[in-house]
């Protein structure tokens, strides 16, 4: 949605009205909660974002029910695909007043996402209906509203029954909700278009689409005014034309401008632009809207890859899900940026919104911090996967949110490729062939800068078609992605010289096969990992075990995270991302440590996970025993010491897959492990033996937040010994508590099998860590949060709230 209060002297805060503070809720499937007079008083009161399936139960019955998990949650596969959470109806009502210099204008409502069935009624009359529990929509409730009272009482109606997804959706209202104002005639939500069809070092042309809309019973002429301003608050270019716009119908109007010497956006500078388009009639300026926008090209082809500013540029990506771990769905804006920020220190330039939209602030922190995007809308078609999912909607309402995805999203200069699909069961039928022509061709006439793509799988959904059969959909694409195939890259390309392919998906386990592939070959122009961060749901999709353990894709209860990611669940890197640090050239050398086995054991690591490896080097008990040490790098020999002697050194290249494995008797003390290539030192990495667990080292993301009951601070807590190492086996109960502006809004570890409340102010510590959120209150001061736990020194940390 455009908006913003930068620049402008049209007042932005009147038309786009923040509508999250203040809701009354209720998880209840109530018959009459729709009537404006219903008595709502004993309801409880909250802000939006809202996920209630992230909150404790209210029944907490040992060895059924946790926190929000319980073994009888009814979803797909005995509760494993939504992580054991519970969804239901939920009410929420909020009553408004339009102000006076508000009153007999158009209002609409602007859902930035509700999971999942959606219906809204305005002083007891009933607006309407949305059923994609990820696109943003809006209505328009004018007709509803008592124009000239003091009070209105929106009243909205969430479902999340039956199975009806993969993994965790949440359920609620979790994105944000605005209330926009707006004279009869306006530029409405979504309907400014900006292009960039000319850009050199020297000049852009810059092309500004907007659709007006009259509503006020009568012809209206007048101006058109456009200001494109940089990030510096200067306009570096500015544009009128008149204007003619029939009464009730839309008038599109197009400008063309000229920047000179542009900084363009790429993901190590991500410079922005800002266009402001507004309407006058008579002298006055009855509306307008602004835009973020960046300057840039894109282009792909099987020769050259993928180039952004006419730059080859390999896809260093992964995917990712809409959840924010401990938060549930809910999409605060802090989170949102975060976890791009995580993702680029990760080393991540790519991600995938596997399988749906993302939030819009998820895709302004991209815009904002240089991270590309492959912009996904659907994870089923007509077939459905789950027995209630949206296929059951898909015909009546693929166009409309097909549209608001891309009406929403084509403006952010982070995204450069629509994904049609994932995975879809009829991909390659004659109905799926159908399918996709429509999909394609309503995306091109409303954005026609950006190709298209569709996550692509082998046929184990319908035994005994070979690969070859896929090819009548992939015809079809502007870039062809490939889930879980690498192996096929080099032979289609034989048959396809000018497919251009994207692996969509891959599994951490054959990280080296994809990447040695996207670098050898330009037309694989980069790899998705399955995923980039841990998720909810799926439970244990990422499992390592042994052999006697149950060898089923997902684990039951008490597992509840997928545990497949490069990210954990509380942002702290995992083992699989030190060898994409190596092999995408961000590290020179890194190093793991198997965790022992039980002995006469052998493990099993799931096609998504990866092997019990830790960066540690603490093994009480342990002592004497061999472990298994494994040191990456690109360097040409590896130099493995142990408390200053050698141990042993070995060769690394592309033969040993960049790993270099060593058995080595357990001693305390340091392991260091040295890169060289011929005799000159690259790099190394060292691990020290920590001692008993005495104190906490708490470390803040930021030292100061907003003071606008909206803002988040991260405070990861970790488990020390005197001398300050992080002790990597330490599992201790921990006690929270915060004084002043903030108070704590979710605790959690990265334990994918450890379930326990995120709302109460206490948690276990797992490898040594956990998280705790703050979330500000209204009003400036210092937030004190204090940390107990058995054993250790107390610890606390202040936060500064502006």
């Amino acid at each position: 949605m455009e908006c913003s209060h930068r620049h402008a002297k049209f007042n932005f805060k009147s038309k786009f009205q923040n509508f999250d503070v203040g809701w009354r809720f209720n998880k209840d499937s109530l018959s009459d909660a729709k009537s404006s007079n219903f008595d709502d008083s004993q309801w409880r009161i909250l802000d939006l974002p809202h996920d209630w399936s992230i909150e404790d139960l209210l029944e907490q019955i040992p060895g059924k029910t946790t926190g929000p998990f319980s073994i009888e949650s009814g979803g797909p596969r005995n509760g494993m695909s939504n992580g054991h959470t519970v969804g239901g109806t939920g009410w929420y009502r909020k009553k408004f007043a339009l102000n006076t210099e508000d009153r007999n204008k158009q209002v609409a409502l602007y859902f930035e996402g509700a999971y999942t069935e959606t219906d809204v009624w305005v002083n007891g009359q009933y607006v309407g209906n949305h059923k994609y529990g990820y696109t943003s929509f809006y209505f328009d409730i004018t007709p509803f509203c008592h124009q000239n009272s003091d009070s209105n009482v929106v009243a909205v109606r969430v479902k999340n029954f039956g199975e009806n997804s993969r993994w965790y959706s949440g359920s609620g209202i979790y994105r944000h909700v605005k209330l926009v104002v707006t004279n009869p005639t306006f530029i409405g939500p979504w309907s400014v278009y900006i292009t960039t069809p000319i850009v050199s070092e020297t000049e852009a042309w810059v092309q500004v689409s907007a659709e007006l809309t009259n509503k006020s019973g009568q012809e209206q002429k007048g101006l058109i005014k456009i200001k494109l301003w940089d990030a510096d608050n200067r306009v570096v270019a500015d544009a009128e034309t008149e204007v003619t716009i029939p009464k009730e119908l839309d008038t599109n109007c197009t400008q063309s401008l000229k920047v000179n010497t542009p900084k363009l956006w790429s993901i190590e500078n991500p410079n922005l632009y800002v266009a402001e388009v507004s309407v006058w009639l008579n002298g006055k300026n009855v509306d307008a809207t602004q835009a973020n926008f960046g300057i840039r090209t894109i282009g792909f082809s099987s020769k050259n890859g993928f180039q952004l500013n006419g730059k080859a540029l390999e896809l260093k990506g992964g995917c990712v899900h809409h959840d924010n771990g401990i938060l549930g769905a809910a999409a605060y804006d802090r989170v949102e940026e975060r976890k791009v920020e995580l993702l680029k220190s990760h080393g991540f330039n790519a991600v995938r919104s596997s399988h749906y939209p993302p939030s819009e602030k998820f895709l302004e922190a991209c815009d904002r911090l240089g991270m590309l995007v492959i912009d996904e809308s659907f994870d089923m078609w007509q077939l459905p996967k789950n027995k209630d999912d949206y296929h059951q909607y898909f015909d009546s309402y693929w166009e409309s949110d097909v549209t608001s995805i891309v009406k929403r999203d084509r403006n952010h200069p982070s995204v450069i490729l629509w994904s049609i699909g994932n995975e879809i069961e009829e991909r390659a039928d004659s109905s799926g062939i159908e399918i996709t022509k429509k999909l394609i061709e309503t995306i091109k006439q409303l954005d026609s800068t950006r190709l298209i793509t569709e996550a692509v799988n082998e046929f184990w959904d319908h035994p005994g078609r070979k690969w070859e059969m896929t090819a009548p959909a992939f015809e079809l694409l502007d870039v062809c992605g490939y889930n879980y195939q690498w192996w096929q890259y080099e032979p289609d390309h034989q048959q396809f010289p000018n497919r251009i392919m994207v692996g969509t998906e891959s599994v951490p386990k054959h990280a080296f096969e994809n990447w040695q592939l996207v670098e050898k070959h330009p037309y694989v122009i980069g790899d998705f990992v399955w995923t980039a961060m841990d998720y909810l749901g799926e439970s244990g999709l990422g499992h390592a075990g042994y052999e006697t353990d149950n060898q089923e894709q997902l684990k039951p209860w008490p597992w509840f995270n997928a545990y497949c990611g490069d990210i954990d669940l509380i942002g702290n890197k995992k083992p699989q991302s030190y060898y994409h640090d190596v092999l995408w050239r961000i590290s020179p050398v890194e190093m793991a440590v198997h965790a022992p086995l039980a002995e006469g054991c052998t493990e099993i690591v799931s096609y998504w996970g990866w092997p019990d490896e830790q960066q540690s080097w603490t093994w009480p008990g342990h002592e004497g025993e061999l472990f298994d040490v494994n040191v990456y790098s690109r360097a040409s020999k590896v130099v493995l010491q142990l408390n200053g002697k050698t141990i042993d050194e070995k060769p690394v290249s592309d033969s040993t897959r960049f790993t270099a494995s060593f058995k080595v008797r357990y001693q305390p003390g340091e392991l260091k492990a040295l890169a060289y290539n011929q005799d000159k030192l690259l790099g190394e990495v060292s691990f020290k033996t920590a001692t008993r667990p005495a104190k906490l080292k708490l470390i803040v993301d930021r030292p100061t937040i907003n003071a606008d009951g909206k803002d988040l601070a991260f405070v990861s807590v970790e488990v020390q010994d005197v001398e300050g190492c992080r002790v990597p086996d330490a599992a201790i109960p921990l006690v929270f508590s915060a004084y002043g502006a903030g108070e704590i809004l979710a605790v959690g570890n990265a334990n994918p099998s450890e379930m326990a409340s995120f709302k109460q102010p206490k948690c276990k510590t797992f490898q040594g860590s956990c998280l705790v959120i703050i979330r500000s209150k209204k009003g400036r001061g210092n937030i004190s949060l204090k940390v107990i736990g058995a054993g250790l020194e107390p610890a606390s940390i202040s936060i500064d709230v502006r």
